[in-house]
């Protein structure tokens, strides 16, 4: 039976640990934040968010070293560089404060996504560590 991109997507995220699974979903409602911002104002992002590519790419990076015990680490830095990266540089501020409802909403739904993503990352690999330190 010849696997298909899907079926070896599922099995790894079958395969993976909770924490990991879970910090791929945190990584998933930021890139669903960021596709928000984007309808609410196109412009903004012209032609397409890169944040989306650069958030799938962590993703994939975390698919393809999911039996690694580190492997959510790509997800705890791209959330981390985003939301604290975006405040220290003063535009994730701005967004939150926007007249714009749109993206004011895609902002709170991409920062809460992606730092869910950095605290469960960050839980996973923690765990995994002190099992294996047993």
């Amino acid at each position: 039976m010849k696997k298909t991109t899907v079926n070896v997507i599922v099995a790894r995220m079958a395969a993976a640990p909770r924490g990991t699974r879970l910090s791929l979903w945190g990584l998933a409602v930021g890139v669903l934040g960021l596709v928000v911002q984007w309808i609410a104002d196109p412009g903004k992002f012209y032609p397409f968010p890169p944040g989306i590519v650069v958030i799938a790419v962590c993703g994939v990076l975390v698919l393809c070293t999911v039996r690694r015990w580190w492997a959510p680490v790509f997800s705890v830095l791209i959330a981390l560089w985003i939301v604290l990266g975006g405040w220290a540089a003063g535009q994730l501020v701005p967004n939150l404060v926007s007249g714009d409802m749109g993206t004011v909403a895609g902002t709170v739904v991409m920062s809460l996504g992606l730092m869910f993503a950095a605290v469960t990352g960050t839980v996973a690999m923690a765990g995994v560590r002190h099992a294996r330190a047993r």
